[in-house]
């Protein structure tokens, strides 16, 4: 068996493991961080909204040796508006620009022509309308909602609502992390981009689900017993489940980033930058917060209940019972009798007062010599 093999089954069988529940306000505080982070970046530098959703038009050239920066400083000058260049596998370019109507955009094109050297009707202009813009983002926004609406309704059937809250916190927390990465880098956002957001949301669901699933089970009858608490539960079914989760989203991450760093960054194809950033991102904060935000929180919720608060206080007192006897065990092989012997070392023996003892002293009575 490998060592990783056999870790996860060390793991499952609870021989070792780490302690992500009792450490979880450290991993809170490390949410907290990065999701502040990634809000400072949407309020600061926003989006970069692709066509699709702002309406505009996308002038595509033959292959040329224009460079990029040239082709954005005469797209720039000939629209008006800032222009988006990215330098396509056959050689030649996407010109992106965002606020433009129809009419515009055949001036737009001939005066990239002349500057370019070109002939216009060798260039593709492809145009979408404001209103379909608008169309566009409330529909991906209807289709996020419905997905979240359909995501709690399920886990509360299959599970509890503690959980289906829990489930719901960490995906907030994925989709915040991964729009704050984009506004951050400034990647383009596009009808691909939504779609890479919600397969990174079933990814995370996944995990989360694995691991709520061995919990439930683990939690059956948990009451009517002494031995652990919630927490310890809930720590044993992330450790029994840890290494499935790394394997997972190391398996899911590795074509991922194939298509974000070669395709993407080697090879120039920046249409895959828009999918490829968001899976890459999402699973990588789906697979976190299933570990360390999701678990801990349901924990959380359930010890707050009077029930798990008594299972907690008795597991504690049996626990300090233990300890208690066993270090009197300890002490009876050490030579030590225990508390009893100890204060008639104090007071002396039963058939001799202590107060023959001169000042206490536990000195043996008798005439001076």
């Amino acid at each position: 068996m490998s060592k990783l093999g056999n870790l996860g089954a060390r793991l499952h069988r609870g021989e070792i493991s780490y302690d992500f529940i009792g450490k979880r306000k450290i991993w809170y505080g490390v949410s907290i961080l990065i999701t502040i982070t990634a809000i400072v970046g949407l309020a600061v530098r926003g989006l970069n909204m692709g066509i699709d959703f702002q309406g505009g038009a996308v002038f595509t050239t033959p292959k040329t040796s224009v460079s990029v920066s040239q082709a954005e400083t005469y797209a720039s000058q000939a629209a008006g508006h800032e222009a988006v260049v990215q330098k396509l596998g056959s050689g030649g370019l996407r010109i992106q620009i965002a606020g433009m109507d129809t009419a515009k955009s055949d001036a737009t094109k001939t005066a990239l022509a002349k500057d370019m050297k070109m002939d216009p009707e060798s260039i593709a202009a492809d145009l979408v309308g404001p209103s379909w813009g608008d169309e566009i983002a409330n529909k991906a926004w209807e289709g996020l909602a419905i997905f979240m609406v359909l995501v709690v309704i399920y886990l509360a059937i299959a599970f509890e609502w503690r959980m289906a809250i829990a489930a719901l916190v960490a995906l907030i927390h994925d989709i915040t992390i991964t729009t704050g990465i984009y506004a951050l880098v400034g990647f383009e956002v596009t009808p691909g981009t939504v779609i890479g957001l919600l397969t990174i949301l079933g990814y995370s669901l996944y995990d989360t689900v694995v691991v709520f699933d061995s919990l439930k089970e683990q939690t059956k009858d948990i009451t009517k017993q002494t031995r652990f608490t919630y927490s310890d539960i809930a720590n044993h079914s992330i450790n029994g489940t840890l290494v499935r989760s790394v394997n997972t989203t190391v398996v899911a991450l590795l074509p991922v980033a194939g298509l974000l760093f070669i395709g993407g960054g080697f090879l120039g194809a920046g249409t895959l930058n828009d999918i490829s950033l968001s899976l890459f991102v999402g699973l990588a904060a789906g697979a976190y917060s299933s570990i360390f935000i999701a678990t801990p929180l349901v924990a959380d919720l359930k010890e707050a209940e009077p029930q798990m608060k008594a299972l907690k206080k008795r597991v504690l007192a049996k626990r300090a019972q233990a300890a208690t006897e066993e270090e009197m065990a300890d002490a009876r092989v050490g030579g030590y009798e225990g508390p009893e012997d100890a204060s008639a070392a104090v007071v002396g023996p039963r058939n001799q007062p202590a107060s023959r003892n001169r000042g206490g002293r536990g000195r043996p009575s008798g005439k001076r010599r």
